[in-house]
């Protein structure tokens, strides 16, 4: 294990996401000092960590949070399904933008040597195979417009700081479709694999999925994203990285995986009048692999591993908050 965060004081912003929970905890066990910036509640802390319940919206809240940090993972972001991103389109794109203007800006004027800034796979124009130096070569999906306009403005944001204040230790990351313990299991803003888990788990012998299983995207483990988002802060490419798996499985994949482990003997139903979305979506991870970073969890055990998890915690949390829903 690497021990470049050692004694370093890092904050996490938004620490308590699915994915921000086991960042945490890796830097904890490398021995960092980790201060954690959220609107959820405090319970979704990792133990140990230093905790701040703090809109992150207000550049002097980033101001308080950054203060004496060495290194800034920026994870916030507003989590949306579809649905919301059309329907709120205005707070969907200017929270995104808020959170992360003022948190870089903070970092800024805090002398924060590192930060790392989580963009999306939403920045991507429509491709079958997403390389990190396609993203300008046309424009994000209509699915994806708003979030991902947004992530592409914090992108340049860094790009600029970089350029102006010869801040050289400023890295984008790109995650694909994440999944994992402490996702999103109800409600609107549930994706595919946390939707899957949660309706096989409270079905009464019967799933129904949209489809015909066909599509296949890329799916990767949230620890396995907060393990890349170390190492790309660590190794500081100048340039985004993708994380994902590089393997792209079939929606029917998918659900035949989450059946196995919730109840075999549920009975699947296939939609097929139901729209299936694009046929092929998948992260190129050349890039990634270059600086040795892999994602080291296969689809079937992070799906066992999230199943056991949502059956024993999931239904009990609490949910994560949305900046946006208070505009």
């Amino acid at each position: 294990m690497s021990t470049y965060f050692k004694n370093k004081k890092v904050l996490v912003a938004g620490g308590t996401g699915m994915i921000g929970i086991p960042l945490v905890q890796l830097l904890q066990e490398q021995g960092a000092e980790v201060r954690v910036a959220s609107m959820d509640d405090s319970s979704r802390c990792p133990e140990g960590a230093e905790f701040m319940k703090v809109d992150m919206t207000s550049e002097d809240n980033c101001i308080k949070a950054c203060k004496g940090m060495d290194q800034v993972f920026n994870l916030l972001g507003v989590k949306a399904s579809p649905a919301t991103a059309k329907n709120k389109p205005a707070s969907h794109f200017v929270t995104n933008m808020l959170l992360q203007i003022n948190l870089m800006e903070a970092a800024r004027k805090c002398d924060v040597e590192g930060m790392l800034f989580t963009s999306s796979v939403g920045v991507y124009p429509p491709a079958q195979v997403l390389k990190e130096d396609d993203v300008w070569e046309g424009f994000p999906s209509p699915n994806d417009w708003y979030g991902g306009w947004a992530k592409r403005m914090g992108e340049l944001q860094m790009e600029g700081y970089r350029k102006e204040y010869d801040w050289e230790k400023l890295t984008v990351v790109r995650p694909t479709n994440v999944y994992g313990p402490w996702d999103c299991f109800y409600g609107e803003h549930a994706m595919v694999v946390p939707s899957l888990i949660r309706r096989a788990t409270e079905s009464d012998g019967e799933l129904m999925v949209w489809g015909d299983g066909s599509p296949k995207r890329d799916f990767i483990l949230a620890r396995d994203v907060a393990d890349g988002m170390i190492q790309v802060a660590e190794k500081n490419p100048a340039e985004p990285i993708n994380l994902g798996s590089g393997n792209a499985r079939s929606i029917k994949d998918l659900v035949e995986i989450v059946v196995e482990c919730v109840n075999p003997d549920l009975e699947l139903k296939w939609d097929v009048d139901k729209p299936a979305g694009d046929m092929l979506r998948c992260m190129d991870t050349t890039r990634a692999e270059s600086y040795g970073i892999f994602a080291k969890t296969s689809l079937e055990d992070g799906v066992k591993e999230t199943v056991e998890w949502f059956k024993t915690q999931g239904v009990n949390t609490c949910g994560v908050h949305n900046a946006y829903e208070e505009r």
